[in-house]
């Protein structure tokens, strides 16, 4: 048999089925509401490639250096090509079809299901194909390119990366009757962050594929399970909707009417909660289950274990608070040093003095990194420390940005820090406040997640539902699974100049040592990095842009302009122009990672002047084999020329313009911001700063191009409200600060959404 019906199927019977269609076995057998569906099993298809002789061209077809991107390349398509021109076998195809014919159904969903998709070691759920509302004349077709998606670029790389056997993973293919959704969207059926007894419903209209790509910002329902209360209701305004078109599925405007109408009704709510709590009594752990409904008719989709759950109480990769308001006992009186509070928290920990980078591997963890100033080197040392003190520095410093996406307590700019501070010395260090204090207290050792009123143990609240996306600034690829836990809509800024200077050397100098492909590598595996642990939410990569005096300190620095304000000078797309050649290398990186399967990443220019400057790059990003038509890219407006201008930049193609709101403020009211003689003056909320993004988002709408921020200010209540009230598409966070952004905006997209009902 070619098949197996979803009624004859179990959890057991994973490696014939795979994950994705075991599951839905499961449930059909415990009688909750499926859609039908038959199963294309794994051994059909080793069945195929062994009997119509095509295994051992695969086997040998694949076994290549995956390093090698024009190797790789020509070896994904190859095997592609091998399972789509072969042809199914007679048997095959006719139990297929008849099968098609028995489901009483004019088109349906051809779904991946991989024989490994969900290892403890290894995720392999994405890199295959689902192909919707698919009709019987190209049904043997959709199955062959779900087989063939097992060998795509990313596919082959991702096996080779984690060990795997290309001859060990096989794949089903799930073909279940397509249900043509009014409703649909996604239940957890327990608090995805604390376990708590919450039932979370995000609800759109249409096919839920718009939920689960984050097309559109649904609708979100809280629900007490314990007592059916729904405690919270989130309208959004649902611009778009997926809906069958024939056999396509498009994007369609959703009716004036419906845009901000609710979308599930108290008695449908209780319907889903009901079978969410079906669904987890059976498996015995709260799920993340995919629904919709048809005809009045509910159906249950998919469902899988909710992996976001802290044994403590607290999602993964997201700190729970420090209880009484972060007060410390027990401490010796005084503070030892103080500064800019840059990182939130309070560790205890041992003192270890770095003057010299040779020094690094004394850094234990747990201890505290004392410096003058950290540098791309030191970020394998602050993984392992508890808190970073610095000398220098401010809110926007190297040591700053990588200790908040890392997760560890920093104070900066302390002046004295290791002069004052003796090696081995125990202290606890404040990152809210900004202060080292004497002695290892117990309080600061073990922070205890914040209480709800109630004296339950509240833990984070769940990612509101906004029509702003929320993304997440990332400056470094050991930081990406902290950062995508935040459950942010992508990453708004991914500094490239963070991978480059890590290697200690200029770029000219590590191609001259190592080669332009070694320095292409450099790049690719941070931005994929980062790139994988979002997947599919966008990741936008900034292009190179360090001011010489932190070349100066590298490796063939002594080449570098001496400039008496770099922040002024020599960087930026400017820097990208004069050196072709070297910004040409990054752009072939990125076009790699298009290759091997990332279409999330957006290229981002920085520090532009005018259209000039961004015509130049348009035609590089061509010359690089990057489509500026079919990929996303766009420019930061850091500049009052850039913001002024936007007009012209906009006619260039652009799809996106960013703030950087660090360089705008500082070349507005001509602020270094690196100097502390004047950093008083330095207000991002300045009028003449906000009149400038203000008219930039006004002028970028009437263009169609979006806006967004990723400078420090974005993680400002004062200029989030400020931005959403301007119409801004989204707001890009440091990673301690994307929940509290999330809230805020929720909260002035509420009051706008009443002071309009209030106005009609």
């Amino acid at each position: 048999m070619a098949l197996r019906w979803l009624d004859d199927i179990t959890a057991d019977d994973v490696d014939s089925v795979g994950g994705k269609a075991a599951s839905l076995g499961e449930l059909a057998g415990a009688g909750l509401p499926v859609p039908p569906a038959f199963v294309v099993t794994a051994d059909t298809y080793r069945s195929f490639v062994q009997d119509t002789g095509i295994e051992a061209a695969l086997s040998e077809t694949v076994d290549v250096d995956t390093e090698d991107s024009q190797a790789l390349a020509a070896a994904a398509e190859h095997a592609q090509e091998l399972i789509l021109e072969t042809a199914v076998p007679d048997s095959v195809r006719d139990e297929l079809l008849a099968a098609f014919d028995d489901l009483d159904h004019d088109v349906v969903a051809v779904r991946s299901s991989a024989t490994a998709e969900d290892l403890p070691d290894a995720s392999f759920a994405g890199q295959q194909e689902t192909f919707l509302n698919v009709g019987r004349a190209d049904l043997l077709d959709r199955v062959r390119e779900c087989w063939a998606s097992l060998f795509t670029q990313r596919a082959i790389y991702y096996r080779q990366e984690q060990g795997f056997s290309h001859d060990a993973v096989d794949i089903a293919v799930v073909v279940q009757a397509m249900v043509d959704a009014d409703e649909s969207g996604v239940l957890f059926t327990s608090h995805p962050s604390t376990g708590a007894e919450r039932a979370i419903v995000e609800a759109a209209w249409g096919l839920g594929e718009a939920v689960v790509s984050g097309a559109v910002s649904p609708d979100n329902y809280v629900v007490d399970r314990e007592s059916g209360r729904v405690e919270e209701v989130t309208v959004a305004e649902k611009k778009v909707m997926h809906v069958r078109d024939g056999d396509d599925t498009v994007e369609r405007a959703v009716p004036d009417d419906k845009r901000e109408q609710r979308v599930l009704g108290t008695e449908t709510l209780d319907q889903l909660v009901e079978m969410g709590e079906r669904v987890e009594d059976h498996y015995g752990t709260p799920q993340d289950v995919e629904w919709a409904i048809a005809d009045d008719t509910l159906y249950l989709l998919q469902s899988r274990p909710i992996t976001t759950i802290d044994e403590d109480g607290a999602a993964d990769g997201i700190d729970a608070g420090v209880a009484d308001g972060g007060a410390m006992t027990g401490q010796q009186d005084g503070v030892l040093v103080s500064g800019l509070g840059a990182s939130p928290g309070q560790v205890a920990g041992s003192v270890r003095l770095v003057s010299k980078l040779d020094q690094l591997d004394k850094v234990e963890p747990g201890d505290i990194i004392v410096t003058e100033m950290t540098t791309p080197d030191m970020v394998p040392a602050m993984e392992r420390a508890a808190g970073i003190v610095t000398d220098q520095g401010g809110m926007t410093s190297h040591a700053a940005i990588v200790s908040r996406e890392l997760g560890v307590p920093a104070v900066v700019g302390t002046d004295a820090g290791t002069d004052r501070l003796q090696d081995g010395q125990d202290v606890t260090i404040d990152g809210d406040k900004g202060i080292v204090e004497p002695g290892a207290t117990a309080a600061a050792d073990e922070p205890e997640p914040s209480s709800a009123a109630d004296g339950t143990d509240a833990g984070p609240a769940p990612k509101p539902m906004t029509g702003t996306e929320i993304k997440v600034n990332v400056s470094i690829p050991a930081a990406a699974e902290r950062a995508a836990a935040t459950g942010a809509d992508g990453v708004g800024l991914l500094r490239i100049e963070h991978m480059i200077l890590s290697t200690s050397k200029t770029p000219e100098r590590y191609v001259e040592d190592h080669g332009e492909r070694a320095y292409v590598d450099e790049i690719v595996d941070g931005v994929r990095t980062v790139a994988e642990a979002f997947y599919p939410r966008p990741v936008r990569v900034r292009t190179l842009d360090a001011p010489t005096d932190e070349f100066r300190q590298l490796d063939g620095g002594e080449n570098e302009p001496a400039e008496h304000n770099p922040m002024l000078g020599y960087r930026g797309i400017r820097r990208s122009l004069d050196r072709p050649e070297t910004f040409r290398l990054e752009l072939d990186a990125i076009a790699r990672l298009y290759d091997l399967g990332y279409d999330n990443v957006e290229i981002m220019l920085p520090l532009v002047n005018d259209a000039e400057d961004v015509l130049q790059a348009r035609q590089l990003l061509e010359s690089a084999g990057i489509d500026p038509d079919k990929r996303t890219w766009g420019v930061m407006v850091e500049t009052p020329a850039s913001a002024l201008g936007i007009e012209q930049l906009c006619e260039t193609g652009i799809d996106f313009a960013s703030f950087g709101t660090n360089d705008l403020t500082q070349y507005t009211l001509a602020v270094d911001r690196n100097n502390e003689a004047v950093a008083g003056r330095f207000d991002e909320l300045h009028p003449a700063v906000l009149e400038l993004i203000g008219q930039t988002i006004e002028t970028c709408r009437e263009h169609d191009v979006a806006t967004s921020i990723c400078g420090q200010a974005g993680s400002k209540p004062e200029m989030v409200r400020y931005l959403v009230n301007e119409g801004v598409t989204s707001i890009s966070a440091n990673v301690d600060a994307v929940r509290d952004v999330q809230q805020e905006v929720k909260r002035v997209e509420q009051r706008l959404l009443l002071e309009s009902v209030r106005e009609s």
